[in-house]
């Protein structure tokens, strides 16, 4: 952590040179990493890459590692993850040699659980600046957020005749799995995990609390809608209110278990692979692969002219909402009684 405030200064005044202070991270498949290295521990290695040091933090599991190379020269070397040997069957003796009637069935095969992938940590951007309604263009672009989620387990591969295969995914693929359905929105690294979004959308308000009963509720998570979710289910059940009472929560949570509303860098996220990437060119390719997935899915386009709301409040009045066009501010506030587009998402 220190190397990294000490590259992130040197860029501010200029007086230390970047290439002279990259860690080279080797992984056991030969992959070589420029990379600014936070944190080593007994599990896991914490880095940041070498040219976007104030992006996301990511983490590598040691046995994936091979040896890290500091400027010094000094190396840090780790062991690979054991494998457990296979027990060898015992030989058989003339007095249990099988006969016809007593023939061995196969014996089962233990395949060994894939080592998880390396995902991002989260890494909370800075508190944007309202802006009025409409929203007036600002100078400059603002930065693009990436997907964080939690460290989860690695998914089940399908077994077909002995072949162990994984489905990856990008931004604008259809996805299909256990009664989820949608089209994939953010994707961590390695594209097995990510953040697929509901097919439809629907015009709701935040909540429908009068004046004098509206509450800050806790959902003030801005890269975690889950969080928010259950702020919400929190307060319904310590005050004896109503789903019907939260009308964009409760559209997500019929969907059933796992979705939710989008905090307000979740969002973030979304607009900008649905631009492509990133919001400084125009990508209409981009924008079709999205819409046509959609479409032939069923679903309804996405509407890049008009606002959708997060599940991030402000305070006890206000909420974050967030459209999907080139033009910052990307971010605009709303009272919780206004109604603006919905759209429901959940993690794989």
């Amino acid at each position: 952590m220190k190397r990294a405030l000490i590259c992130l200064v040197a860029l501010l005044f200029g007086g230390l040179s970047l290439a002279g202070a990259q860690d080279l991270l080797v992984r056991r498949d030969g992959q070589r990493l420029k990379v600014l290295v936070t944190e080593i521990s007994p599990e896991t290695v914490r880095y940041k890459r070498f040219t976007n040091p104030d992006g996301p933090t990511y983490v590598l599991p040691v046995g994936e590692v091979s040896y890290i190379e500091y400027p010094n020269g000094e190396r840090d070397e780790f062991a690979p993850t054991p494998t457990p040997a296979p027990v060898a069957p015992a030989a058989p003796t003339p007095d249990s040699a099988p006969t016809p009637d007593s023939a061995p069935t196969s014996a089962p095969v233990t395949v060994p659980a894939p080592v998880p992938a390396p995902i991002s940590t989260p890494v909370a951007p800075a508190t944007p600046t309202p802006a009025p309604v409409p929203a007036a263009p600002a100078d400059g672009p603002q930065p693009e957020p990436q997907l964080q989620p939690e460290p989860q387990p690695q998914p089940q591969p399908e077994q077909t005749s002995g072949v162990r295969t994984v489905r990856s995914y990008r931004p604008s693929d259809y996805y299909e799995v256990d009664g989820v359905v949608g089209v994939v929105c953010a994707v961590t690294e390695d594209g097995l995990h990510g953040l697929v979004l509901s097919l439809d959308e629907l015009f709701l308000p935040w909540c429908l609390l009068h004046k004098e009963r509206l509450q800050t509720v806790g959902a003030d998570s801005r890269d975690d809608g889950r969080k928010n979710m259950e702020a919400v289910a929190r307060v319904i059940e310590r005050d004896g209110l109503a789903w019907s009472d939260f009308p964009a929560f409760e559209w997500c949570h019929r969907k059933g278990e796992g979705w939710y509303l989008p905090a307000i860098d979740e969002l973030l996220t979304l607009g900008h692979n649905y631009n492509g990437g990133s919001r400084m060119r125009l990508d209409r390719d981009a924008r079709e692969r999205f819409n046509t997935t959609l479409r032939e899915h069923g679903g309804r386009k996405l509407d890049r002219s008009i606002y959708y709301l997060s599940s991030t409040e402000i305070d006890a009045r206000r909420v974050w909402m967030n459209h999907l066009g080139l033009e910052p501010p990307y971010l605009n506030e709303i009272q919780k009684g206004t109604k603006y587009l919905v759209r429901a998402v959940h993690r794989f």
